[in-house]
């Protein structure tokens, strides 16, 4: 089975927080794939944990490298067909990116942000859901 991942997913299992047993369990056996935009989110969120000092530059560089562990297929999301996503539910680039990597591969998203959940549901895709 085909899962489609985000920031929101990774960091939640990289940062050990308590949803981290329940995704690697969704997630097991599972081909993980994501929008090359992900290293980005995932050094943005990391960057914002750090200026909110949430996290030390030690325990992120460890989170980093089970990170670059994780075996994830990047897929290079065209551009034309985000936008028209952004457009069309209202998004910023990045959960369309998600989205529509969900529909070019006909498999769901894994996530913990609500409201990609939720647009992802609008848009025709399904959604493996965690309760929080």
């Amino acid at each position: 089975m085909k899962v489609i991942i985000d920031t929101s997913s990774i960091i939640a299992v990289i940062t050990n927080e308590r949803h981290k047993n329940q995704l690697v369990s969704i997630t097991s056996g599972a081909d993980l794939i994501a929008p090359s935009s992900i290293h980005w989110e995932v050094g943005n969120a990391f960057s914002a944990m750090l200026r909110r000092q949430r996290i030390s530059l030690e325990k992120a560089n460890a989170a980093l490298e089970a990170y670059e562990d994780i075996p994830i297929q990047f897929y290079e999301v065209d551009l034309n067909s985000t936008l028209k996503l952004c457009d069309a539910h209202n998004l910023y680039a990045y959960d369309a990116y998600v989205i529509e990597c969900a529909i070019k591969f006909k498999a769901p998203i894994l996530t913990l942000d609500a409201s990609l959940a939720a647009t992802a549901h609008k848009a025709g895709v399904n959604v493996l859901e965690i309760p929080l």
